[in-house]
């Protein structure tokens, strides 16, 4: 797999000429990210979950909105930080596949993407969908918190 470290890295290196002092290229990836996942994914479950369960028909359509407008920019965050990520650890000439953080961002991408497929399919009228597309989101969450605690764990590590 030195194939991918080959190609990433004349990016790693161009990033590497801007002179960041290393604390910034060890710790901003996780900075940035933990912000995004904590603050960000938790409104983005609580307004979801909010929109289904909101017994008040204002506070459901207020939720559902805030979470449709939300959630996009919120997979681009992170979609945007895992390339950083992976990034990051090329210019500090780490391994990319051993770590189960590795491995925890990139399945949380994949539910992430594969959510928001089903939300824009406009969950093809079905209830069913509709269901999947809540626990799908809320166990993308569950896996990007296990997710920040292997980056914590790795971050500590190198």
């Amino acid at each position: 797999m030195s194939g991918i470290r080959d190609l990433l890295e004349p990016i790693a290196a161009w990033f590497r000429d801007f002179g960041m002092p290393e604390p910034i290229v060890h710790w901003g990836h996780p900075l940035m990210m933990g912000i995004v996942v904590f603050v960000m994914g938790s409104f983005v479950g609580l307004t979801g979950w909010r929109g289904r369960a909101a017994t008040d028909e204002a506070t459901a359509v207020k939720s559902r909105s805030d979470h449709r407008k939300l959630a996009p920019l919120m997979f681009a965050f992170i979609a945007a930080g895992y390339t950083g990520g992976v990034l990051s650890l090329v210019m500090q000439n780490q391994p990319i596949f051993e770590s189960p953080h590795f491995w925890t961002g990139s399945a949380a991408v994949l539910l992430l993407g594969l959510n928001g497929a089903i939300a824009a399919t406009g969950f093809a009228k079905k209830t069913s969908l509709r269901t999947l597309h809540a626990y799908l989101g809320s166990a993308a969450l569950c896996v990007l918190f296990l997710h920040a605690v292997f980056g914590l764990k790795l971050g500590l590590s190198i």
